[in-house]
């Protein structure tokens, strides 16, 4: 147990704008008892909604309901921030400690007999309330999760479910946690220079940087978080290429103390009997219930129509590398001579583009500048106000001439950083509350030596405007409830603004404004932005193949009924790769199941297929941008309108029928990825 302290500031909201958090006052010894106040608090404010002697009302319950727990939302804003950006031994001893604290607060509140009569009371005669459309949204919304969470269920139930929550919050923290040692952990040590050949300059210092930060000799190649590792598509020397694969598809599986793969059939047997208590055959069916696909056969349906497809077009794509190669290829060969073939094919390599893609330009001139045509906004950095890392850079957002909220950067790869990129919200908007949104995007690019330009590959700029794209959903939320902000929508469409922002990077107007050399100054030559159009759909059948295997796998585990018996990670995750026909030696999961991050440490579990299901409507829009004119403002309004400020206030379909004057159609997916064949 931590040392308690007395000062907490998180009491009071922040002096600073917008309630940024007071970093410089901020310590980990705060948290514990930080969170230890704003849950009694949370508390206190819900029994005083219990105790009132007056009949329930929307403004007595709902809204007392929404109002509450701000300052325990202001603590967890802050800490699980820095659990995911900024970990240390300290913050992971708290969070060992609060995380099922955090799981029994939350039953305490969902399983309230007395809050679920006043809200079911209301919820009967909701027809009758003369409700707003956002506001009956909510008091749905209200007495779906209090149902869901299990309000209906009989004390015995109830008491095992929290049982269950508690220790499923705890595994979720463990897997996190050894996960992010495993990386650190499983990290390549090089110290023979001459093992590089093949790595671009800037990387080989970044590994360089990498192995100096832990105080090695040579250089050090840090894993990313998905299975496939950037190096292998310029390493040559094929040795070293197999130990760094072999290092990113054994983390969590080396029988060492960060091994994942208890904690993990310990997860899918609770999820399992909680689905059961729940009234679900098992744990996928619980979690697509909400989502915009409804049941496990859309689901079904969807992947199933893209697998064997996706999986031909890898095979062929395989023996087109094999026979290229001259030998059979490996799994760690397969990204150095697809790079080749690219290079031959399209006279296209990764190494000619990145010195035109340095990271400020990217940010500057790439994505703040269609940021500007589309919504209107602008961004201003400042140096005045303190952020938990000296890396996290704070901006200023202004939307024509209102300043309508802060943007934190953080996008350095470190040691006490999980791996992978991400959105999330110190501050979310809402009228009810009068707040207005700070938003994060944190990213993980290797840090280049001092004095060295920040030079990125495509896929990075890729990601850097796809988070972005979630930023956005929160900076330009424009909800009354805080339940429904921004990124408060389904998990199934909370991909789709993201995915569709990443349209902005090739569109010539953008990628000239930014994709210029970082010495000289020269605009991407117009050959080089012809052969990356057309290489675009090249090694789609790897990628599609490697996303739908994890995503086939995160939905096999959470077919786990109560009855199965799982005892073998590994024998497991092959069986369902094969059984969904998607087994290809150089097409393994993005991520295997003792780094599944998204499925065992974060809220996808069962839900890695959103992904995917959002790419149908973001193509479709992509369509429409196309068709109307593409980067304008007046395009940007109406996605704005329409979508971006509605976050979960409105039925996502219907808000996207709104826009789109209809459903959304598959067709322009199926010709992105390749899968018409």
């Amino acid at each position: 147990m931590l040392a308690r302290v007395t000062a907490d500031p998180f009491m009071a909201p922040s002096a600073l704008p917008f309630a940024f958090p007071d970093f410089d006052a901020i310590r980990e010894e705060h948290f514990a008892p930080a969170f230890t106040a704003g849950m009694a608090e949370q508390r206190a404010e819900v029994d005083a909604i219990t105790s009132r002697r007056e009949a329930p009302t929307f403004e007595n319950t709902i809204v007392a309901l929404e109002r509450s727990g701000r300052r325990l939302s202001r603590v967890s804003s802050v800490f699980f921030t820095l659990v995911g950006s900024c970990s240390t031994p300290g913050i992971r001893a708290v969070e060992a400690e609060v995380a099922p604290q955090l799981a029994a607060h939350s039953d305490a509140i969902m399983l309230d007999p007395a809050l679920f009569a006043r809200i079911d009371e209301l919820h009967e005669k909701r027809a009758d309330l003369d409700l707003d459309p956002e506001s009956l949204r909510l008091l749905e919304r209200r007495h779906r999760d209090a149902v869901r969470a299990g309000a209906l269920l009989g004390p015995a139930d109830q008491e095992r479910l929290r049982e269950l929550n508690a220790e499923l919050s705890a595994l979720s923290t463990a897997f996190g946690a050894k996960l992010q040692a495993e990386a650190n952990d499983a990290a390549v040590h090089v110290e023979n220079t001459a093992l590089l050949d093949g790595l671009a300059p800037d990387a080989v210092s970044a590994a360089a940087q990498a192995a100096q930060a832990r105080g090695l000799p040579g250089h050090l190649i840090t894993l990313v978080l998905p299975t496939a590792q950037p190096a292998l598509a310029a390493l040559t020397n094929r040795e070293l290429r197999e130990r760094l694969h072999t290092a990113s598809v054994t983390r969590g599986a080396r029988g060492n103390e960060h091994d994942t793969r208890e904690t993990v059939l310990r997860m899918v047997a609770l999820r399992a009997e909680r689905a059961r208590l729940l009234g679900h055959p098992h744990h996928a069916s619980w979690v697509v219930e909400i989502g915009t696909a409804g049941t496990v056969d859309a689901v079904d349906a969807m992947l199933g129509k893209l697998a064997p497809v996706a999986a031909a077009n890898a095979r062929a794509e395989a023996d087109e590398l094999a026979e290229a190669a001259g030998h059979p290829i490996e799994p760690w060969d397969r990204a150095l001579h697809a790079e080749r073939l690219r290079r031959e094919r399209f006279t296209l390599d990764a190494d000619m583009l990145r010195p035109y893609l340095e990271l400020e330009r990217v940010l500057h001139d790439g994505v703040f500048f269609a940021a500007e045509r589309l919504y209107g906004l602008y961004f201003n950095e400042r140096d005045d106000l303190t952020c938990y890392h000296p890396d996290a850079r704070v901006f200023d957002v202004f939307r024509e001439d209102e300043h309508i909220g802060l943007f934190v950067a953080d996008f350095y790869a470190r040691d006490s950083k999980r791996g992978g990129a991400w959105m999330n919200s110190f501050v979310t908007q809402s009228h009810l509350l009068g707040t207005r949104p700070v938003v994060l995007n944190t990213l993980n690019i290797p840090r280049p030596a001092d004095g060295e330009p920040t030079l990125l590959s495509i896929d990075s700029v890729r990601t850097i405007f796809h988070e972005f794209g979630h930023a956005l959903h929160g900076l330009l939320s424009e909800v009354r409830y805080p339940t429904f902000a921004g990124t408060g929508v389904p998990r199934d469409f909370v991909e789709f603004p993201s995915q569709v922002n990443e349209m902005w990077l090739e569109h010539p107007e953008v990628l000239k404004n930014y994709a210029r050399h970082h010495v000289t100054g020269q605009h991407l030559p117009a050959e080089l932005v012809e052969r990356l159009a057309a290489s675009r759909r090249f090694g789609e059948g790897f990628a599609t193949t490697e996303y739908l295997a994890a995503s086939l796998l995160d939905q096999a585990w959470h077919r786990i009924t109560t009855d199965d018996t799982v005892t073998d990670v590994e024998q497991f995750e092959a069986d369902a790769i094969a059984t969904a026909g998607v087994a290809v030696p150089t097409a393994p999961p993005r991520y295997r199941t003792t780094y599944f991050n998204h499925a065992f440490a974060s809220n996808y579990s069962a839900n890695y297929y959103s992904y995917i299901w959002s790419e149908v409507l973001d193509a479709d829009t992509v369509e429409w941008f196309t068709k109307n004119g593409g980067l304008t403002r007046a395009n940007g309004e109406t996605f704005r309108r329409e979508l971006l400020s509605r976050g979960g206030s409105v039925d996502p379909m219907e808000a996207y029928r709104a826009f789109r004057g209809r459903d959304p159609e598959i067709g322009p997916l199926l010709t992105r990825r390749g899968l018409t064949g």
